[in-house]
Protein backbone atom coordinates (compact mmCIF):
# COMPACT_ATOMS: atom_id res chain seq x y z
CA UNK A 1 0.00 0.00 0.00
CA UNK A 2 1.55 3.11 -1.20
CA UNK A 3 1.19 6.88 0.49
CA UNK A 4 -1.30 7.77 -0.74
CA UNK A 5 -3.64 5.21 -0.40
CA UNK A 6 -2.56 4.70 3.59
CA UNK A 7 -3.57 8.79 3.75
CA UNK A 8 -7.42 8.42 2.59
CA UNK A 9 -7.61 5.58 5.54
CA UNK A 10 -9.77 6.55 8.45
CA UNK A 11 -7.98 6.27 11.80
CA UNK A 12 -10.54 3.18 12.50
CA UNK A 13 -9.63 1.94 9.01
CA UNK A 14 -5.91 2.18 9.50
CA UNK A 15 -5.55 0.34 12.77
CA UNK A 16 -7.85 -2.64 11.29
CA UNK A 17 -5.70 -2.68 8.32
CA UNK A 18 -1.94 -2.32 10.67
CA UNK A 19 -3.85 -5.45 13.15
CA UNK A 20 -4.52 -7.79 9.73
CA UNK A 21 -1.20 -7.24 8.55
CA UNK A 22 -2.10 -5.04 5.36
CA UNK A 23 -0.10 -2.09 6.27
CA UNK A 24 2.41 -1.63 8.82
CA UNK A 25 2.12 0.98 11.66
CA UNK A 26 5.50 2.10 10.52
CA UNK A 27 4.42 2.54 7.17
CA UNK A 28 1.56 5.16 8.77
CA UNK A 29 4.17 6.95 10.61
CA UNK A 30 6.46 6.89 7.58
CA UNK A 31 3.39 8.35 5.59
CA UNK A 32 2.34 11.05 8.00
CA UNK A 33 5.91 12.02 8.29
CA UNK A 34 6.23 12.41 4.73
CA UNK A 35 3.14 14.61 4.88
CA UNK A 36 4.76 16.58 7.63
CA UNK A 37 8.11 17.18 5.92
CA UNK A 38 5.87 18.75 2.47
CA UNK A 39 3.51 20.77 4.13
CA UNK A 40 4.43 22.08 7.57
CA UNK A 41 6.96 24.70 6.80
CA UNK A 42 3.88 26.62 5.36
CA UNK A 43 1.00 25.38 7.00
CA UNK A 44 3.03 25.23 11.10
CA UNK A 45 0.24 22.98 12.74
CA UNK A 46 2.88 21.47 15.38
CA UNK A 47 4.69 23.10 17.90
CA UNK A 48 6.67 19.66 18.63
CA UNK A 49 7.17 16.45 16.74
CA UNK A 50 8.99 13.47 16.97
CA UNK A 51 9.59 11.68 14.13
CA UNK A 52 12.54 8.53 15.11
CA UNK A 53 10.50 8.30 18.68
CA UNK A 54 7.38 7.48 16.58
CA UNK A 55 8.96 5.27 14.63
CA UNK A 56 10.69 3.44 16.97
CA UNK A 57 6.93 3.00 18.70
CA UNK A 58 5.32 2.12 15.59
CA UNK A 59 7.59 -1.30 14.87
CA UNK A 60 8.24 -2.30 18.71
CA UNK A 61 3.76 -2.22 17.39
CA UNK A 62 4.54 -4.26 14.28
CA UNK A 63 7.01 -6.67 15.99
CA UNK A 64 4.44 -7.55 18.37
CA UNK A 65 1.79 -7.93 16.32
CA UNK A 66 3.92 -10.54 14.20
CA UNK A 67 4.70 -12.18 17.14
CA UNK A 68 1.06 -12.32 17.81
CA UNK A 69 0.86 -10.24 21.10
CA UNK A 70 -2.14 -8.51 20.49
CA UNK A 71 -4.02 -11.36 18.99
CA UNK A 72 -6.04 -11.51 21.88
CA UNK A 73 -7.74 -8.33 23.43
CA UNK A 74 -6.75 -6.43 20.51
CA UNK A 75 -10.25 -5.08 20.05
CA UNK A 76 -9.66 -2.92 23.06
CA UNK A 77 -6.95 -1.01 21.03
CA UNK A 78 -9.34 0.27 18.65
CA UNK A 79 -6.40 2.59 17.50
CA UNK A 80 -3.50 0.43 17.44
CA UNK A 81 -0.50 1.94 15.51
CA UNK A 82 -1.81 4.95 14.42
CA UNK A 83 -0.62 8.00 14.29
CA UNK A 84 -2.35 11.05 15.99
CA UNK A 85 -1.61 14.48 17.67
CA UNK A 86 -2.46 16.27 20.61
CA UNK A 87 -2.73 20.06 21.37
CA UNK A 88 -0.38 21.50 23.13
CA UNK A 89 -2.16 22.51 26.61
CA UNK A 90 -2.42 19.16 27.17
CA UNK A 91 0.14 17.25 28.89
CA UNK A 92 2.51 14.12 27.93
CA UNK A 93 4.98 13.05 30.40
CA UNK A 94 8.68 14.14 30.26
CA UNK A 95 7.40 16.68 26.71
CA UNK A 96 7.71 20.39 26.66
CA UNK A 97 3.77 21.89 27.31
CA UNK A 98 3.83 25.47 25.95
CA UNK A 99 0.21 25.79 25.46
CA UNK A 100 1.20 28.92 22.84
CA UNK A 101 2.85 30.92 25.39
CA UNK A 102 6.33 32.38 26.18
CA UNK A 103 5.23 32.04 29.92
CA UNK A 104 5.30 28.68 29.57
CA UNK A 105 7.84 28.19 26.74
CA UNK A 106 10.44 25.67 28.48
CA UNK A 107 7.73 23.69 30.61
CA UNK A 108 7.99 20.32 30.70
CA UNK A 109 5.21 18.19 31.82
CA UNK A 110 5.64 15.83 34.71
CA UNK A 111 3.02 13.39 34.10
CA UNK A 112 0.06 13.03 31.19
CA UNK A 113 -2.95 14.14 31.22
CA UNK A 114 -5.46 11.37 31.73
CA UNK A 115 -6.87 11.55 28.45
CA UNK A 116 -3.57 11.42 26.56
CA UNK A 117 -3.21 8.25 28.67
CA UNK A 118 -6.26 6.21 27.46
CA UNK A 119 -5.16 7.50 23.77
CA UNK A 120 -1.73 5.45 24.56
CA UNK A 121 -3.52 2.73 25.97
CA UNK A 122 -5.70 2.50 23.01
CA UNK A 123 -2.45 1.86 21.11
CA UNK A 124 -2.33 5.14 19.61
CA UNK A 125 1.48 6.91 18.76
CA UNK A 126 1.25 10.63 19.78
CA UNK A 127 3.56 11.95 17.44
CA UNK A 128 3.75 15.91 18.21
CA UNK A 129 2.13 18.47 19.65
CA UNK A 130 -0.17 21.42 17.95
CA UNK A 131 0.01 24.93 17.46
CA UNK A 132 -2.70 26.78 19.75
CA UNK A 133 -4.46 30.51 20.54
CA UNK A 134 -1.92 31.32 23.29
CA UNK A 135 -3.79 29.71 26.86
CA UNK A 136 -6.92 28.22 24.47
CA UNK A 137 -7.95 32.27 23.79
CA UNK A 138 -8.61 33.00 20.30
CA UNK A 139 -10.45 32.08 17.37
CA UNK A 140 -7.76 31.66 14.74
CA UNK A 141 -4.59 30.42 15.88
CA UNK A 142 -2.71 33.61 15.51
CA UNK A 143 -2.57 34.13 19.34
CA UNK A 144 0.28 31.95 19.26
CA UNK A 145 3.58 33.09 20.86
CA UNK A 146 5.44 30.78 18.43
CA UNK A 147 3.22 31.97 15.28
CA UNK A 148 0.05 31.73 13.57
CA UNK A 149 -1.22 28.23 11.94
CA UNK A 150 -2.65 28.91 8.31
CA UNK A 151 -5.36 26.90 7.14
CA UNK A 152 -4.70 23.87 4.48
CA UNK A 153 -7.74 24.58 2.37
CA UNK A 154 -6.47 27.70 1.73
CA UNK A 155 -3.21 29.18 3.39
CA UNK A 156 -4.44 33.11 2.80
CA UNK A 157 -6.82 31.98 5.75
CA UNK A 158 -6.91 31.08 9.10
CA UNK A 159 -7.42 27.19 10.63
CA UNK A 160 -9.89 28.48 13.48
CA UNK A 161 -9.11 28.36 17.02
CA UNK A 162 -7.88 27.73 19.51
CA UNK A 163 -7.27 24.08 18.52
CA UNK A 164 -6.18 25.40 14.90
CA UNK A 165 -2.50 23.92 14.92
CA UNK A 166 -4.85 20.01 15.45
CA UNK A 167 -7.72 21.05 12.66
CA UNK A 168 -4.85 22.03 10.03
CA UNK A 169 -2.48 18.55 10.98
CA UNK A 170 -5.48 16.36 10.20
CA UNK A 171 -6.23 18.68 7.64
CA UNK A 172 -3.13 17.87 5.79
CA UNK A 173 -2.83 14.75 6.38
CA UNK A 174 -0.53 15.69 9.38
CA UNK A 175 -2.39 13.20 12.00
CA UNK A 176 -4.75 10.55 11.21
CA UNK A 177 -6.95 12.41 14.45
CA UNK A 178 -6.15 15.06 16.58
CA UNK A 179 -7.27 16.03 20.30
CA UNK A 180 -8.13 19.65 20.56
CA UNK A 181 -10.07 21.03 23.79
CA UNK A 182 -13.09 23.22 23.26
CA UNK A 183 -13.81 26.16 26.02
CA UNK A 184 -16.41 28.42 23.67
CA UNK A 185 -16.20 26.19 20.51
CA UNK A 186 -12.00 25.48 20.14
CA UNK A 187 -12.17 22.36 18.39
CA UNK A 188 -15.89 22.80 16.84
CA UNK A 189 -14.69 25.79 14.72
CA UNK A 190 -11.26 24.30 13.47
CA UNK A 191 -13.54 21.52 12.57
CA UNK A 192 -15.72 23.75 10.42
CA UNK A 193 -12.83 26.45 9.06
CA UNK A 194 -10.80 23.03 8.03
CA UNK A 195 -13.37 20.85 6.24
CA UNK A 196 -13.62 18.40 9.61
CA UNK A 197 -15.54 16.87 12.10
CA UNK A 198 -15.33 18.56 15.82
CA UNK A 199 -16.90 16.89 19.09
CA UNK A 200 -17.18 18.60 21.54
CA UNK A 201 -18.28 16.02 24.53
CA UNK A 202 -20.82 16.66 27.40
CA UNK A 203 -19.15 18.25 30.07
CA UNK A 204 -17.33 16.05 32.77
CA UNK A 205 -17.68 12.99 30.76
CA UNK A 206 -13.74 13.88 29.88
CA UNK A 207 -11.45 13.95 32.65
CA UNK A 208 -9.44 17.29 32.35
CA UNK A 209 -6.74 16.16 35.05
CA UNK A 210 -3.50 17.26 32.64
CA UNK A 211 -5.83 19.53 30.88
CA UNK A 212 -4.20 23.41 31.47
CA UNK A 213 -7.06 25.44 32.38
CA UNK A 214 -8.37 28.21 31.08
CA UNK A 215 -12.45 28.79 32.05
CA UNK A 216 -12.36 25.38 34.80
CA UNK A 217 -16.05 25.28 34.08
CA UNK A 218 -16.01 24.79 30.18
CA UNK A 219 -12.87 23.53 29.36
CA UNK A 220 -13.23 19.73 27.71
CA UNK A 221 -11.28 18.20 25.77
CA UNK A 222 -12.45 16.23 22.14
CA UNK A 223 -11.73 14.59 18.98
CA UNK A 224 -10.88 16.58 15.36
CA UNK A 225 -11.46 13.83 12.88
CA UNK A 226 -11.68 13.54 9.25
CA UNK A 227 -15.12 11.63 9.68
CA UNK A 228 -17.47 10.60 12.23
CA UNK A 229 -16.55 7.11 13.43
CA UNK A 230 -13.30 8.19 14.08
CA UNK A 231 -14.68 10.94 16.10
CA UNK A 232 -16.99 8.39 17.84
CA UNK A 233 -14.05 6.01 18.56
CA UNK A 234 -11.84 8.45 19.83
CA UNK A 235 -14.64 9.88 22.29
CA UNK A 236 -15.43 6.25 23.73
CA UNK A 237 -11.27 6.18 24.40
CA UNK A 238 -11.49 9.03 26.33
CA UNK A 239 -14.48 9.63 28.39
CA UNK A 240 -14.72 8.00 32.01
CA UNK A 241 -14.91 8.96 35.63
CA UNK A 242 -11.35 9.86 36.98
CA UNK A 243 -10.37 10.09 40.83
CA UNK A 244 -8.33 13.38 39.67
CA UNK A 245 -10.86 15.37 38.67
CA UNK A 246 -13.80 15.85 40.76
CA UNK A 247 -16.00 17.32 37.65
CA UNK A 248 -15.61 14.02 36.00
CA UNK A 249 -18.81 11.94 35.75
CA UNK A 250 -19.41 8.28 34.16
CA UNK A 251 -20.74 9.06 30.44
CA UNK A 252 -22.43 6.43 28.05
CA UNK A 253 -20.23 5.47 25.09
CA UNK A 254 -21.52 5.56 21.20
CA UNK A 255 -22.69 2.26 19.81
CA UNK A 256 -21.36 2.52 16.46
CA UNK A 257 -23.66 -0.34 15.05
CA UNK A 258 -27.00 1.82 16.43
CA UNK A 259 -24.86 5.06 15.15
CA UNK A 260 -24.66 3.35 11.39
CA UNK A 261 -28.56 2.64 11.86
CA UNK A 262 -29.57 5.63 12.85
CA UNK A 263 -32.90 6.66 10.61
CA UNK A 264 -33.64 10.91 10.64
CA UNK A 265 -37.21 9.79 10.05
CA UNK A 266 -39.65 11.07 12.90
CA UNK A 267 -36.26 13.00 14.95
CA UNK A 268 -37.99 16.76 15.64
CA UNK A 269 -35.51 19.04 15.21
CA UNK A 270 -35.17 22.89 16.21
CA UNK A 271 -33.82 25.26 14.92
CA UNK A 272 -32.96 28.59 17.23
CA UNK A 273 -33.84 31.60 15.01
CA UNK A 274 -31.07 33.82 17.18
CA UNK A 275 -28.62 31.80 15.73
CA UNK A 276 -29.04 31.91 12.15
CA UNK A 277 -30.32 36.00 11.34
CA UNK A 278 -26.59 36.12 10.68
CA UNK A 279 -24.08 34.54 8.28
CA UNK A 280 -22.58 34.53 4.58
CA UNK A 281 -24.35 33.52 1.75
CA UNK A 282 -22.83 30.35 1.55
CA UNK A 283 -23.60 29.76 4.97
CA UNK A 284 -27.12 30.19 4.55
CA UNK A 285 -26.82 27.82 1.54
CA UNK A 286 -25.49 24.86 3.26
CA UNK A 287 -27.71 25.29 6.43
CA UNK A 288 -30.28 25.26 3.45
CA UNK A 289 -29.51 22.20 2.10
CA UNK A 290 -29.14 20.57 5.50
CA UNK A 291 -32.85 21.46 6.38
CA UNK A 292 -33.95 19.94 3.32
CA UNK A 293 -32.05 16.91 3.87
CA UNK A 294 -33.40 16.16 7.17
CA UNK A 295 -37.22 16.92 5.62
CA UNK A 296 -36.62 14.57 2.73
CA UNK A 297 -35.70 11.88 5.11
CA UNK A 298 -38.83 12.80 7.20
CA UNK A 299 -37.50 14.94 9.98
CA UNK A 300 -39.75 17.19 11.55
CA UNK A 301 -37.94 20.64 11.22
CA UNK A 302 -38.91 23.82 12.97
CA UNK A 303 -37.88 27.17 14.20
CA UNK A 304 -37.83 28.29 17.44
CA UNK A 305 -37.59 31.01 19.42
CA UNK A 306 -34.99 31.36 22.46
CA UNK A 307 -34.46 35.10 23.72
CA UNK A 308 -31.68 34.08 26.08
CA UNK A 309 -29.58 33.03 23.20
CA UNK A 310 -29.15 36.86 22.64
CA UNK A 311 -27.43 37.51 26.05
CA UNK A 312 -24.98 33.82 25.47
CA UNK A 313 -21.89 35.79 23.90
CA UNK A 314 -21.88 38.48 27.40
CA UNK A 315 -22.59 35.74 29.22
CA UNK A 316 -19.69 33.05 28.23
CA UNK A 317 -17.43 36.57 28.06
CA UNK A 318 -17.90 37.31 31.40
CA UNK A 319 -17.72 34.20 33.09
CA UNK A 320 -14.82 32.75 31.27
CA UNK A 321 -12.80 35.84 31.40
CA UNK A 322 -13.48 35.67 35.06
CA UNK A 323 -12.51 32.20 35.28
CA UNK A 324 -9.39 32.69 33.18
CA UNK A 325 -8.41 35.76 35.84
CA UNK A 326 -8.25 33.33 38.32
CA UNK A 327 -6.58 30.75 36.71
CA UNK A 328 -3.92 32.22 35.20
CA UNK A 329 -2.83 34.73 37.97
CA UNK A 330 -0.51 31.38 39.17
CA UNK A 331 1.81 32.17 36.21
CA UNK A 332 4.08 35.24 38.21
CA UNK A 333 7.50 34.44 38.00
CA UNK A 334 7.99 32.51 41.24
CA UNK A 335 6.59 29.06 41.62
CA UNK A 336 7.51 28.17 37.56
CA UNK A 337 7.51 29.40 34.09
CA UNK A 338 8.81 32.58 32.64
CA UNK A 339 10.76 35.06 35.33
CA UNK A 340 11.08 38.18 33.56
CA UNK A 341 14.85 39.23 34.58
CA UNK A 342 15.84 43.12 35.97
CA UNK A 343 13.46 43.48 38.53
CA UNK A 344 13.95 45.24 41.82
CA UNK A 345 11.41 43.64 44.28
CA UNK A 346 8.61 41.05 44.36
CA UNK A 347 5.96 43.15 42.54
CA UNK A 348 7.92 44.61 40.23
CA UNK A 349 8.61 40.66 39.12
CA UNK A 350 5.15 40.40 38.57
CA UNK A 351 4.51 42.92 37.01
CA UNK A 352 7.20 42.13 34.59
CA UNK A 353 6.82 38.71 34.42
CA UNK A 354 3.22 39.17 33.16
CA UNK A 355 3.54 41.91 31.40
CA UNK A 356 6.38 40.19 29.12
CA UNK A 357 4.91 36.75 29.11
CA UNK A 358 1.45 36.96 28.24
CA UNK A 359 0.57 38.36 24.73
CA UNK A 360 -2.48 41.20 24.10
CA UNK A 361 -5.12 38.73 23.78
CA UNK A 362 -4.81 37.23 27.30
CA UNK A 363 -4.30 40.24 28.60
CA UNK A 364 -7.37 41.50 27.41
CA UNK A 365 -9.03 38.75 28.96
CA UNK A 366 -7.40 39.05 32.51
CA UNK A 367 -8.44 42.35 32.62
CA UNK A 368 -11.77 42.06 31.79
CA UNK A 369 -11.66 38.68 34.18
CA UNK A 370 -10.46 41.54 37.21
CA UNK A 371 -12.95 43.98 35.80
CA UNK A 372 -15.94 41.70 36.14
CA UNK A 373 -14.67 40.28 39.92
CA UNK A 374 -13.64 43.59 41.38
CA UNK A 375 -16.02 44.51 44.59
CA UNK A 376 -17.50 47.42 42.45
CA UNK A 377 -19.07 45.33 39.33
CA UNK A 378 -19.00 41.97 41.11
CA UNK A 379 -23.03 41.78 41.40
CA UNK A 380 -23.97 43.70 38.52
CA UNK A 381 -21.42 41.93 36.10
CA UNK A 382 -20.46 38.42 37.33
CA UNK A 383 -23.37 37.67 39.58
CA UNK A 384 -25.99 38.69 36.87
CA UNK A 385 -23.75 36.79 34.31
CA UNK A 386 -24.29 33.67 36.03
CA UNK A 387 -28.14 33.65 36.60
CA UNK A 388 -28.83 34.67 33.06
CA UNK A 389 -26.22 31.15 31.99
CA UNK A 390 -28.50 28.96 34.68
CA UNK A 391 -31.63 30.80 33.17
CA UNK A 392 -30.26 29.46 29.16
CA UNK A 393 -29.82 26.03 30.82
CA UNK A 394 -33.47 25.67 31.71
CA UNK A 395 -34.14 27.08 28.17
CA UNK A 396 -32.23 24.57 26.78
CA UNK A 397 -34.22 21.61 28.97
CA UNK A 398 -37.24 23.08 27.58
CA UNK A 399 -36.24 22.43 24.26
CA UNK A 400 -35.12 18.92 24.61
CA UNK A 401 -38.51 18.05 26.52
CA UNK A 402 -40.11 18.62 22.72
CA UNK A 403 -37.53 18.44 20.12
CA UNK A 404 -34.08 15.62 20.14
CA UNK A 405 -31.65 18.18 18.39
CA UNK A 406 -30.91 21.45 17.86
CA UNK A 407 -29.42 21.94 14.39
CA UNK A 408 -27.32 25.49 13.74
CA UNK A 409 -24.11 26.73 11.91
CA UNK A 410 -21.01 26.07 13.55
CA UNK A 411 -20.10 29.94 12.98
CA UNK A 412 -21.11 32.39 10.52
CA UNK A 413 -19.31 31.85 7.32
CA UNK A 414 -15.83 30.05 6.26
CA UNK A 415 -12.46 30.93 7.64
CA UNK A 416 -11.13 34.23 8.31
CA UNK A 417 -8.81 35.65 6.15
CA UNK A 418 -5.10 36.38 8.31
CA UNK A 419 -5.10 39.68 9.94
CA UNK A 420 -8.75 39.94 10.02
CA UNK A 421 -9.74 39.17 13.92
CA UNK A 422 -6.92 41.67 14.82
CA UNK A 423 -8.52 44.38 12.95
CA UNK A 424 -11.78 43.93 15.03
CA UNK A 425 -11.66 41.66 18.32
CA UNK A 426 -14.98 42.43 19.48
CA UNK A 427 -16.83 41.31 15.57
CA UNK A 428 -14.50 37.92 16.47
CA UNK A 429 -16.53 37.56 20.07
CA UNK A 430 -19.50 37.95 18.61
CA UNK A 431 -19.14 35.34 16.01
CA UNK A 432 -19.10 32.91 18.52
CA UNK A 433 -22.67 33.08 19.06
CA UNK A 434 -23.12 29.34 17.68
CA UNK A 435 -20.60 28.11 19.62
CA UNK A 436 -20.78 29.66 23.47
CA UNK A 437 -24.90 28.18 24.11
CA UNK A 438 -23.54 24.49 24.30
CA UNK A 439 -20.30 25.84 25.95
CA UNK A 440 -22.47 27.69 28.44
CA UNK A 441 -24.67 24.90 28.80
CA UNK A 442 -22.40 21.96 29.12
CA UNK A 443 -23.79 19.96 26.59
CA UNK A 444 -22.66 17.74 23.28
CA UNK A 445 -22.29 19.33 20.11
CA UNK A 446 -20.91 17.92 16.88
CA UNK A 447 -19.58 20.66 13.98
CA UNK A 448 -20.07 18.66 10.63
CA UNK A 449 -18.56 20.14 7.32
CA UNK A 450 -19.96 21.41 4.38
CA UNK A 451 -20.18 23.57 1.56
CA UNK A 452 -22.35 25.45 -0.87
CA UNK A 453 -20.80 24.01 -3.71
CA UNK A 454 -17.31 21.48 -4.60
CA UNK A 455 -15.50 24.91 -5.34
CA UNK A 456 -16.52 26.68 -2.09
CA UNK A 457 -14.74 26.68 0.99
CA UNK A 458 -15.88 24.49 3.98
CA UNK A 459 -18.56 25.94 6.68
CA UNK A 460 -19.99 23.91 9.19
CA UNK A 461 -23.35 22.90 10.79
CA UNK A 462 -23.71 22.01 14.21
CA UNK A 463 -25.71 19.21 16.04
CA UNK A 464 -26.64 20.03 19.49
CA UNK A 465 -27.77 17.32 21.58
CA UNK A 466 -28.90 17.05 25.45
CA UNK A 467 -26.31 16.37 27.96
CA UNK A 468 -25.25 12.62 27.31
CA UNK A 469 -26.52 13.06 24.18
CA UNK A 470 -23.61 11.63 22.10
CA UNK A 471 -25.29 8.86 20.54
CA UNK A 472 -27.93 11.05 18.86
CA UNK A 473 -25.51 13.95 17.70
CA UNK A 474 -23.04 11.44 16.21
CA UNK A 475 -26.22 9.49 15.09
CA UNK A 476 -27.75 12.64 12.93
CA UNK A 477 -24.36 13.55 11.62
CA UNK A 478 -23.16 9.96 10.12
CA UNK A 479 -26.83 10.38 8.50
CA UNK A 480 -25.94 13.62 6.74
CA UNK A 481 -21.96 12.39 6.17
CA UNK A 482 -23.54 8.93 4.62
CA UNK A 483 -25.85 11.24 2.51
CA UNK A 484 -23.53 13.20 0.91
CA UNK A 485 -24.02 16.13 2.92
CA UNK A 486 -20.07 17.27 2.97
Amino acid sequence: MDRNEILTLTALELAQEIREQKVTSEEAVRAVFENIDEHEYKIHAYLAFWKEESLEKAREIDEMIANRAFQEGSSDLPLLGVPVAIKDNLLLSGKKMTCGSKMLQDFVAPYSATCVEKLEKAGAIIIGKTNMDEFGMGASTEHSYFGASLNPEDPERVPGGSSGGSAAAVAYGGAFAALGTDTGGSIRQPAACCGLVGLRPTYGSVSRHGLTAFASSMDVAGPITRGTRDAAALFNIVIGPDEKDQTSVSAPKVDLEKMESYDLSGKRIAIPKQLISDGTEENREAMSRAVEFCRENKALVEEIDMPILDYAVAIYYILSSAEASANLSRYDGIRYGYRASGAEDITEVYRKTRTEGFGKEVKRRILLGNYVLSSEHFNDCYRQAERARNMLKKAFDEVFTKYDLILCPTAPGEAPLLGEIDKDPLSTYIADLCTVPASLAGLPAVSLPLSSSEKALPVGIQFIGPRFGEQEILGAARFLEKGGQK
